[in-house]
């Protein structure tokens, strides 16, 4: 994720709905995938001072503001092109659920800054009824203290994907319960925009490899997806994975199914692009090198990462997550990226990326 700039020269941030020097609301625009101040023109009417254009707030946004983004002023949607992809939404009357709802839709946001970033197709159920993409964002029963990864009885939430809709238990967006269930479960990462790329993997691999030409190749790196997924996960969560797993997976939980493996590896690769973009707007250097291959003002468009390998993008990674991982261990926390990528991983991230590549749109 870069940064962006206020007409006033400030520097902004993709979650700010003010800028704090000139005070002038800021909104941000899908058709540019950029942030920008505006100028207020009356009746939820603003002028965009990046581009001159008149935009209206998402309704999300001046009603609960638990959205940042613009709705053009031809459009005849209420909401932006985020917010009109969540059909379902947590019971705004319980306290606290309003302040749940913002932190899940903000990493929504960040997971489609990357997609589009990508070149990646992003249609919804108004253009694919059937297959298009949506997000479900629900609480437990209240009657229940827990939440899972799997569909089980009594009420209890299912984080996951299934034929384009992506389900998230609103537990996930409070820290504190994230983080016992990450020790719970024996997991190194665990994180709500996390969640997202992971699921967002599955809806992919639905769209990008199921009956294409990639299916070949994807079975002869991940595995063979028609076996039982069902019966893989109760093994998984019964047995734990194999003791070699960081042989050929970039995480346990990789290794209990190929759609979960492709899945993993897919978030993983969302990971390091958006934290190389990051790297790269702020001119990270290590041991006197850029940290990322990319001139200091080249923005990570899609058609600039086609430009790269894999491999100028994995050194890039390697070189980057070392010092970040140094650094926090220097401020007593965990690892930023507690991960290894074995040359059978790398070999997965390689068609992931090719696959992205031939994807854009």
């Amino acid at each position: 994720m870069r940064s962006f700039t206020c007409h006033c020269g400030n520097k902004l941030y993709f979650e700010n709905s003010v800028c704090h020097a000139c005070k002038r609301k800021l909104g941000f625009l899908p058709d540019e995938n950029s942030m920008s101040a505006l100028e207020p023109e009356g009746d939820n009417r603003y002028r965009a001072m990046l581009n001159g254009r008149i935009y209206r707030t998402c309704k999300n946004y001046h009603e609960f503001e638990v959205c940042n983004w613009m709705v053009a002023d031809d459009s005849p949607e209420q909401l932006c092109q985020s917010c009109e992809l969540t059909e379902a939404i947590p019971d705004l009357t319980e306290p606290g659920n309003i302040k749940l709802w913002y932190r899940i839709e903000k990493a929504k946001r960040r997971l489609l800054y990357t997609l589009k970033t990508l070149g990646l197709p992003v249609e919804g159920r108004k253009t694919d009824p059937v297959g298009g993409l949506t997000f479900r964002f629900l609480a437990d029963d209240p009657a229940r203290s827990e939440f899972a990864d799997e569909v089980v009885p009594g009420g209890q939430v299912m984080t996951g994907h299934i034929t384009g809709t992506i389900t998230i238990n609103l537990a996930e967006a409070d820290p504190s319960t994230r983080e016992e269930t990450r020790e719970k479960m024996n997991e190194s990462y665990r994180t709500l925009l996390g969640h997202f790329r992971h699921e967002s993997g599955h809806f992919y691999w639905e769209k990008l490899v199921r009956d294409t030409d990639w299916i070949t190749e994807y079975r002869k790196l991940f595995g063979d997806e028609t076996r039982d997924y069902q019966g893989a996960l109760q093994l998984y969560y019964s047995q734990g994975p194999i003791a070699t797993w960081q042989t050929s997976w970039i995480s346990a939980y990789a290794s209990a199914h190929p759609w979960e493996d492709f899945a993993e590896t897919w978030a993983h690769y969302l990971h390091m692009i958006d934290t190389l973009e990051t790297a790269n707007d702020y001119g990270f250097s290590v041991r006197g090198q850029d940290a990322v291959s990319a001139a200091g003002d080249e923005k990570f468009t899609a058609a600039y990462l086609a430009s790269l390998s894999l491999e100028d993008l994995l050194d890039d990674w390697v070189s980057l997550t070392d010092a970040l991982n140094a650094m926090n261990r220097s401020m007593g926390l965990p690892d930023a990226y507690p991960f290894y990528l074995s040359d059978h991983v790398r070999s997965k991230i390689d068609m992931i990326h090719r696959l992205v590549q031939a994807s854009r749109t």
